[in-house]
């Protein structure tokens, strides 16, 4: 059985990811692009992600919901 994806908003994933290890390299208008080696992604600042997003930004920076929740 599967983890249920948590409601979430951008800032918030934001804060978890540089906890993470990942660092903020820019923003461009309500989307922030973050970096961890040769892995750059963006996560938009909204007040509630998308399931779909969400699921995109931990599959492209290696993070499981698990750690997501913890």
């Amino acid at each position: 059985m599967s983890v249920k994806l948590p409601v979430t908003s951008g800032e918030r994933l934001i804060k978890i990811l540089v906890r993470n290890g990942f660092s903020v390299r820019r923003q461009a208008g309500s989307h922030v692009v973050l970096q961890r080696g040769y892995t750059v992604f963006s996560v938009p600042l909204h007040e509630e992600l998308k399931k779909g997003t969400l699921k995109a930004i931990l599959n492209q920076s290696g993070l499981s919901v698990e750690d997501l929740l913890n």
